[in-house]
Order: C-alpha cells, then sequence, then structure tokens
C-alpha cells in the first residue's frame, strides 16, 4: 500500500500505537506532536523496529502550525493519503465547577484541532481522489450512550458532528469516519483501564485503511457501528 498516513498527538498512547500498528500495515507514517524532541525520539524509537515512521511537529490548537507542517510535507513531496485525529484532552470537571479555561481548550484540541486538519489536509486528497479520515472519538460524546464528563463530552459530541459534516462534504474514494477507542491504559486512561493500546488501533488501522466500498460518516468500536 503506496500511502501516507498522518497522526496527531502521536508520541504517546493510542497514538503511538497507530503509528506502529499503521506502518507495520504498510503506510508510510508521520508521527506528530507538539514537543520537538518528544516526537523525535519516539519516532527514532519506531525506526529502530524497522519502521517507516518520520516526525513533524504539530499543534492542532494553531493554526499556522498546522500549515506550517502541510507546507514542509508537500516542499518534501509527500501528500497526505490517511489523516488520523488523535490527539486530545480528557478534563473531568463537573459543570459548574470547571473552568471556562479549561472547557475552551477541551474545544480547541478536541474539535477544533481536527476542523483545522480536515481544512488542510482533506481538499488534496478530494482532488487525488483518495483520502481515509479517522476522528479519534468517544462514546463519551454520543447522546445514544450518554454523553460523558461536561467539556470532553460536549467537544467529542462536536468532534462527531464535524466528522458528519466532512464526510458530507467529500466525494470520490474519500471515507472520514469516527470511532470509539474505549477506556484505555494510557497515560490519560490510567492504568486501571481494561483495554490495550493494541487493541484501541485496530478499529482505527480498520477505518484507516478501509477499501472503497468501505463505510463514511460512520461512529465504530471493535469494528461495529455506534450511536451517534
Amino acid at each position: 500500500m503506496d500511502h501516507t498516513a498522518l497522526v496527531t498527538g502521536a508520541n504517546r498512547g493510542i497514538g503511538l500505537e497507530a503509528c506502529r500498528q499503521l506502518a507495520r500495515s504498510g503506510l508510510r507514517v508521520v508521527l506528530t506532536a507538539r514537543d520537538p524532541d518528544r516526537g523525535a525520539d519516539t519516532a527514532e524509537a519506531l525506526r529502530n523496529e524497522g519502521l517507516d515512521v518520520s516526525f513533524e511537529e504539530l499543534d492542532v490548537t494553531d493554526g499556522g502550525s498546522v500549515e506550517a507542517c502541510a507546507r514542509r510535507l508537500s516542499d518534501a513531496g509527500i501528500e497526505v493519503d490517511v489523516l488520523v485525529n488523535n490527539a486530545g484532552v480528557y478534563p473531568t470537571e463537573g459543570v459548574f465547577s470547571i473552568s471556562e479555561e479549561t472547557f475552551e481548550r477541551a474545544l480547541e484540541i478536541n474539535t477544533v484541532g481536527p476542523f483545522r486538519t480536515c481544512r488542510t489536509f482533506v481538499p488534496a486528497m478530494v482532488r487525488r481522489g483518495y483520502g481515509r479520515v479517522v476522528n479519534v472519538s468517544s462514546g463519551g460524546g454520543s447522546f445514544g450512550e450518554g454523553i460523558g464528563p461536561v467539556a470532553y463530552g460536549a467537544s467529542k459530541a462536536a468532534q462527531n458532528a464535524l466528522t458528519v459534516k466532512v464526510a458530507e462534504a467529500v466525494r470520490g474514494d474519500v471515507k472520514v469516519n469516527a470511532m470509539c477507542p474505549g477506556w484505555v491504559r494510557t497515560e490519560m486512561g490510567g492504568s486501571g483501564a481494561p483495554r490495550s493500546p493494541v487493541q484501541a488501533a485496530d478499529t482505527l488501522v480498520w477505518l484507516a485503511t478501509l477499501p472503497t466500498d468501505g463505510p463514511n460518516g460512520g461512529f465504530f468500536r471493535d469494528r461495529k457501528p455506534i450511536p451517534w
């Protein structure tokens, strides 16, 4: 498979495992992170596993950073065929105790970030006639399953709405889907979570490598649809 995947927030947790699994599936992978040292070190570790992984600095809260990353890749002749919007935060404060700053940060990273990357990378996928977008969302953003903590739930529900609208806007062999990885043993999920990053990455990689007749505009967990 001669495609390139870009993964946001990928220096640890689900993003790191997604890079590993995507590269093992035969994709060239661009691992992105805000911290250039951590990101570069993580990409080097994956290359030491024999995987085709490079690093680019990208901060989804900064539109200029997203556009600069896209320019660097374009100048290097790299086209992004698969976009994985993995960067996220999980604030748990209650409705009346959460600060406005924390609420806005959740929206900035979990919702506006994926909007920025989609706006930057998806139009070129449509022009080329191929693309896959995977938004790492959560059942905590599902009205059908029960909205999670207020800032997290609101930002993920909005990310789900964004998924639907981007899926409606594309054409050709371009697929845009959201997925819930479940409760995963990461720095964010904690050591008591029941699922491993390997399990979490399975549905992500499946959506990132869908065949032409695969779904578009869906929400999945364990490769099965779940309610919005």
